[in-house]
């Protein structure tokens, strides 16, 4: 099938790719020098997912994610300075160095976090999404979460309300097989995911997440379904993190030989394939894209080396709230 875009949308979402493919191999790197510390928990492989969901919803809608949140937080448009600057703690990190890696946030962007405890989120963008109905905002609240937190009540609970109250929820799981070390078939009795959601009597279903078309349709369709009205969706996108769950993850549930299969279907050089193929890309942009992204990699390096940390005094501050907000 033809890639359905012009080449400048086309080649903006492999860019995208390529951005957080590129940072998140760097600071992996620097996590090794000690430069970040902490949790650190990659995507790589995985971006097609973030990619292709946020380029399809629109900036009014709210985000909640996971603590693997590094791609979506890129994707959504908080700068990767930002980013960068608060994986090494820096108080110029858009958490102002406060949540690290697993706790990104940008209320600008209406980036309402990565949560590190599993399912956290789920309910948040529930609430989220009870509060724009209630005021009759045309949003939706997509609400990321990895397959293991459907073992969770507040899964159950959060699909069950959102059902329920027809509230503009979108549900994206993103299926990586592998809850933290535990495959989906040892931990979760019933493995079909969309008969879950559909058990709510929720329209639900499963997309190819290395696929960055795909995914981008599947969300573009649902969230028009969303905003006409026709109440919350589940969509399960199968995908594969090529690095371990965690930097401190000694990977030893899974064969190297299931790894490299997963590689074969590597969303930015399966993409950049068929851009090719369709005359959309060449070699030479290709490489252009890469060197941007090394460059702008650099920079946010830069930027969060030169940042500063935040004073011993200031300890207390944004604990407790000093205003109420209407």
């Amino acid at each position: 099938m033809s890639i359905p875009y012009d080449k400048s949308f086309s080649v903006s979402l492999l860019s995208d790719m390529v951005r957080i493919r590129h940072m998140e191999e760097k600071a992996a790197e620097l996590y090794g020098q000690l430069k970040i510390r902490g949790f650190l928990h990659l995507y790589i492989g995985e971006e097609a997912v973030a990619t292709g969901a946020l380029r399809a919803l629109s900036p009014e809608d709210n985000i909640v994610t996971t603590y693997r949140d590094h791609g979506h937080a890129l994707v959504r448009g908080i700068p990767m300075n930002a980013i960068m600057a608060e994986l090494y703690g820096k108080q110029e990190g858009c958490s102002h160095g406060r949540g690290g890696s697993m706790h990104l946030f940008d209320e600008k962007t209406r980036f309402f976090g990565g949560y590190a405890i599993v399912g956290e989120g789920i309910p948040l963008a529930v609430g989220l999404a009870l509060a724009d109905k209630m005021r009759a905002r045309p949003r939706v609240s997509a609400c990321f979460f990895g397959e293991g937190a459907i073992a969770e009540g507040a899964f159950h609970e959060s699909m069950n309300l959102a059902a329920l109250w027809k509230l503009p929820v979108l549900f994206l799981c993103e299926n990586n097989f592998y809850a933290m070390g535990t495959a989906l078939e040892r931990s979760q009795s019933q493995t079909d995911l969309c008969a879950k959601a559909a058990s709510y009597n929720m329209p639900a279903v499963r997309v190819d997440g290395m696929d960055v078309i795909a995914v981008h349709e599947s969300v573009r369709q649902a969230a028009k379904q969303i905003r006409d009205g026709n109440g919350p969706r589940f969509i399960e996108f199968q995908t594969y993190r090529f690095r371990a769950h965690s930097m401190y993850d000694p990977e030893l549930y899974r064969m190297r030989s299931e790894v490299d299969e997963w590689k074969q279907r590597d969303p930015i050089q399966t993409f950049s394939v068929r851009l090719k193929a369709e005359e959309m890309l060449t070699d030479e942009e290709f490489a252009l894209i890469i060197a941007q992204a090394d460059r702008e990699v650099q920079q946010a390096i830069d930027y969060a080396e030169a940042g500063t940390w935040e004073p011993v005094a200031d300890l207390l501050k944004h604990v407790y709230t000093t205003e109420a907000k209407p």
